[in-house]
């Protein structure tokens, strides 16, 4: 039976142990947090865990900033960790920005099989009283393939393109202050036709994702067209990928991330922007 895209901390618990299961932390903080994923991954993590270091899983020879890693980063990594192509992965984390979903996204952009998120992340496991273990992680390393690429990223260029053509819809994670460029925030706007749905939306107050219903409802009332494609965006391609993981576990599969996102667009001073709350 394949496993859903997003597990309870029960089930977890009952599988955990099982051959072709690989649990990842993927915790990553915001650039100027005083906490350390690392640190606190040999503090206390899932037993059997390995430490997936997300803030070091990019492509720094990329113009991009924060990119995806290249498929040959992807492959040694998982090689690195002991993934095979045919193991099953849990992410989860222990962070204010969700970042298990930008796991979730590079891995589905490789186009690696059986993913899941862990609902309700570390915190909910731990509240709950589940195990934990301290130390680093260990696993034997493997050879791992060089995949091939999905087509659901989007480059500025592509983005430029679609300001004109309106051809896909444009939703961005960041808070509303800052996609409506208000003053004393740093922020110049928001993409051209974009319109705003922050991530955190998509999570009730114990930190699980809402039911699909409310999280397509959720969209609907910002004003996307459930049956278009949609490109997710933010400050650095981070929650922008809890957008497209809300989407799909909504049931929408056409939808892509601008992986550039506003670190990039809002830099270039030729790119086109737009202020203001969303319409």
């Amino acid at each position: 039976m394949a496993m859903e895209s997003l597990v309870s901390t029960q089930w977890l618990a009952d599988e955990l142990g099982a051959d072709d299961l690989v649990v990842l932390d993927a915790t990553m903080h915001l650039p100027d947090s005083p906490r350390k994923s690392s640190a606190e991954f040999a503090q206390g993590h899932i037993p059997g865990a390995r430490f997936l270091d997300l803030v070091s899983f990019v492509d720094a020879s990329s113009d991009v900033p924060k990119a995806v890693p290249s498929a040959e980063q992807f492959a040694d990594r998982l090689g690195q960790l002991g993934i095979a192509p045919g193991d099953r992965v849990v992410y989860y984390d222990d962070s204010q920005i969700k970042s298990a979903a930008r796991a979730w996204f590079i891995f589905k952009l490789y186009g690696f099989g059986e993913v899941a998120i862990l609902d309700g992340g570390f915190a909910k496991w731990k509240r709950e009283g589940h195990p934990l273990e301290t130390g680093a992680s260990s696993a034997t390393q493997v050879e791992y393939p060089v995949p091939k690429r999905a087509g659901r990223l989007r480059s500025k260029e592509e983005m430029l393109t679609n300001c004109s053509s309106c051809s896909e819809q444009v939703v961005d994670a960041r808070d509303a202050a800052r996609f409506a460029g208000e003053d004393g925030n740093g922020s110049k706007g928001h993409l051209p036709g974009a319109v705003n749905v922050h991530f955190a939306r998509l999570f009730s107050e114990d930190g699980t994702y809402r039911s699909p219903g409310q999280i397509a409802a959720i969209f609907a009332a910002a004003g996307i067209e459930l049956d278009g494609p949609v490109v997710t965006s933010c400050n650095s391609g981070m929650t922008a990928c809890v957008l497209a993981f809300g989407l799909h576990i909504a049931g929408k599969e056409d939808v892509a991330v601008y992986d550039g996102s506003w670190l990039e667009w809002g830099s270039d001073p030729d790119t086109p922007k737009e202020k203001g709350a969303a319409r």
